[in-house]
């Protein structure tokens, strides 16, 4: 097969889903055309602090083999919709290209589009770049040579650069799409050589900041280990290269129909819990200052129609909300695909932002004119409304799958809502409520995308407690608070954990500063979806919160209180999880044995420390997820209702001796989105010491 540029994406794209789309189920459940839909209930919660948005935060990639990368029309587009970083030179090209000669063997390379051009363009947008030196065919030495040229010779202050791209392609395990010239292709030799690269490239500059590859957590090759690595590839990397990188760099191409992709958005919590914790365990001392960035994501149906536009905004939004650094869509021009009807509307199969202008190879169907805007990049541009740099994101939920919402509080006190109507047929009236922010009482500003429309409309009407969704629309809403909001304290720092048990945590956080009057007391409140619980309150900085759930996951943020009564803004959140008793009768050992990328077998071993026998035991955990399952299961009798497992004993197994007796069952899981381990387990209804 020939490696045109959409070829050499789409392998990537397609070998990444190919294991999972098959496995993961639909959850959207799309009502009969035409039936009335209930109201909608959306929870709008301003004092549960998620990210601030960042300077770079929406995204975008350039490639080398388009030669409009640096003209001025692609630029202007990419401006007004706030595009501020680009990424550069392009996907798996990054693996072949030789920046000096500005050559890409085995690919297109088009005019106009060597670096120099680019970084006219990207400074032209207004964006930062992101560079990706070549692991595949270059070398470390090549690679610190293009940075003494970026920044030494042209002074261009190039900040971001990652080592690779898609590198786990390579060959490593099974399926092969990217360029890698190096003999050992293991992720412990791509390790290596990032510590190489990146001393290299630091030595020229020291203040840039250096990224290696990761993969997705439950997309492929997550959890796969091949040949002597000492694990799975984001284990193998960062055990060996965290100490010298400054972030991770990770693609998302969920996959599936359009209505998969749209539902596929609710893995990114979880994803982005697995993909921190991963970095915590295996990236060594100091592994916090350790950022995320999303340089590659698209839908895997209406790359160019309404269903591309609520996943950009979609993904963005819950990317962003939990800390990554930049996303960025894939791409800016790609090429005509497969031609298909999405929705009443036209889809191209073109992973691009912009029309190519291009035509099938039958010449039956072509694009719209060169540039024209598809509905992905309209989507963009109402990200560029809804979240501006230096916002803080705050919760928002709602209690109907099919319409999802996201919220961001302003410097200047308003707010603005993204509202989605995920279902193509049906218009959704929704009753939203506010809690920690009171709406002027006046018509709202409203930003609007329709399905098929050319661009959002904006205008000011109705109120900030009721809308009617249109079907398969974006929605913004900003609002203005009711009444000055005067001298209030400023936010408290992020908390940090300390004396984390199964029962409890210690919560530490820097001061806020006074505003009008001084501060009266802190409150801790814990996220509970999109409803804030207050944990406890202190006139400190310090507070030990209890009646913790043990191996639980928590989101806390603590708001300061002056004497006047006026509530500052949250502090940034720290989740952190409980972990099990240090001491009980019974302790349990629950291990992975091997994994496939959407399922594997383990072995749980359920000991008893107690003083007393047991005759018969019962073994129970809940799964953090609803798309986690036990398949089939031996050495025991297994059943799962909804997400609770329950797993007893049989006749040869039945007796646990006090002070040690133990049984070992196995069983084969299943997952099609994030894989969290169980936190919990209990035996006979006790809570159990988890080990190993």
């Amino acid at each position: 097969m020939s490696r045109t540029p959409s070829t050499l994406h789409r392998l990537a794209a397609y070998a990444a889903s190919l294991l999972l789309s098959v496995t993961v189920p639909v959850v959207l459940d799309h009502p009969a055309a035409g039936a009335a839909a209930e109201p909608v209930t959306v929870t709008v919660n301003a004092r549960a602090g998620l990210a601030t948005v960042p300077d770079t935060a929406l995204g975008l990639n350039h490639a080398i083999w388009d030669q409009q990368l640096g003209s001025t029309g692609t630029s202007d587009l990419l401006r007004a919709a706030g595009v501020k970083m680009l990424r550069y030179p392009g996907g798996s090209y990054a693996d072949i290209y030789h920046w000096r000669t500005h050559t890409a063997p085995g690919g297109y390379v088009a005019p106009n589009t060597d670096f120099d051009t680019f970084m006219a363009a990207a400074r032209r947008v207004g964006a930062q770049p992101m560079i990706i030196a070549n692991y595949g065919t270059g070398t470390p030495a090549e690679a610190a040579d293009w940075v003494r040229y970026a920044n030494v010779t042209k002074g261009y202050g190039a900040k971001w650069w990652t080592v690779g791209n898609e590198n786990y392609g390579n060959g490593h395990y099974g399926s092969a799409w990217e360029a890698d010239d190096h003999p050992d292709k293991s992720a412990s030799q791509y390790a290596r050589l990032v510590v190489e690269y990146a001393d290299a490239m630091k030595a020229v500059d020291p203040s840039i900041k250096v990224g290696a590859v990761l993969t997705m957590p439950a997309n492929w090759p997550d959890a796969l280990t091949a040949g002597a690595d000492p694990g799975p590839w984001n284990q193998t990397v960062l055990s060996l290269a965290g100490p010298k990188i400054d972030f991770v760099d990770v693609h998302w191409y969920p996959g599936g129909t359009a209505a998969e992709s749209l539902a596929r958005t609710a893995h990114l919590p979880d994803a982005a819990w697995l993909l921190r914790r991963q970095i915590a365990r295996h990236a060594g001392p100091d592994s916090g200052r350790i950022g995320i960035s999303f340089t590659e994501l698209n839908v895997g149906a209406g790359q160019n129609t309404q269903p591309g536009a609520l996943f950009l905004a979609d993904a963005y939004s819950g990317l962003l909300e939990q800390g990554v650094f930049t996303v960025q869509w894939w791409n800016v021009h790609n090429g005509i695909g497969t031609v298909s009807e999405v929705a009443g509307q036209t889809d191209y199969g073109d992973f691009g932002m912009l029309s190519s202008g291009g035509c099938t190879a039958d010449g039956s169907v072509c694009e719209p004119p060169f540039n024209t805007p598809f509905a992905p990049y309209h989507g963009l541009s109402m990200m560029n409304l809804f979240a501006r740099a230096g916002d803080q994101l705050v919760r928002a939920g709602t209690d109907q799958p099919l319409v999802t919402a996201h919220a961001a509080r302003r410097p200047d006190g308003s707010l603005a809502v993204l509202l989605l109507n995920k279902d193509p047929d049906t218009a959704h009236p929704v009753a939203i409520d506010y809690a920690g922010f009171t709406p002027a009482d006046e018509a709202p500003t409203v930003h609007t995308l329709t399905n098929g429309a050319g661009g959002v409309t904006t205008g000011r009407s109705g109120d900030a407690t009721s809308r009617t969704l249109p079907p398969y629309s974006l929605t913004t809403l900003v609002l203005r608070p009711a009444g000055a909001a005067g001298s209030r304290p400023g936010a408290p720092g992020r908390p940090t954990p300390g004396a984390v048990t199964d029962r409890t945590a210690t919560l530490s956080w820097p001061p806020a500063a006074p505003g009008g009057a001084p501060i009266a007391k802190y409150e801790v409140y814990r996220q509970h979806g999109a409803v804030s619980e207050q944990l406890g309150e202190t006139a400190g900085t310090s507070l030990t919160v209890g009646n913790l759930e043990p191996g639980a996951r928590y989101t806390v943020n603590v708001l300061a209180r002056d004497t006047a009564g006026r509530v500052s803004w949250s502090s940034p959140p720290l989740t952190f999880a409980t972990g099990s008793p240090a001491a009980s009768t019974c302790a349990v050992r629950f291990h992975p044995d091997t994994d496939w990328g959407n399922g594997y077998v383990a072995t749980v071993d359920v000991v008893n420390t107690g003083p007393s026998t047991l005759d018969g035991w019962t073994l129970t955990w809940t799964w953090p997820t609803p798309w986690q399952q036990v398949s089939s299961g031996w050495s025991a009798n297994w059943s799962q209702v909804g997400t609770q497992v329950r797993v007893t004993s049989t006749a040869d197994n039945r007796r646990l001796a006090a002070g040690g007796g133990s049984a070992s069952a196995g069983f084969v899981g299943a997952y099609s989105g994030p894989n969290v381990p169980p936190g919990a387990f209990r035996l006979n209804g006790t809570v159990c010491t988890v080990t190993g």
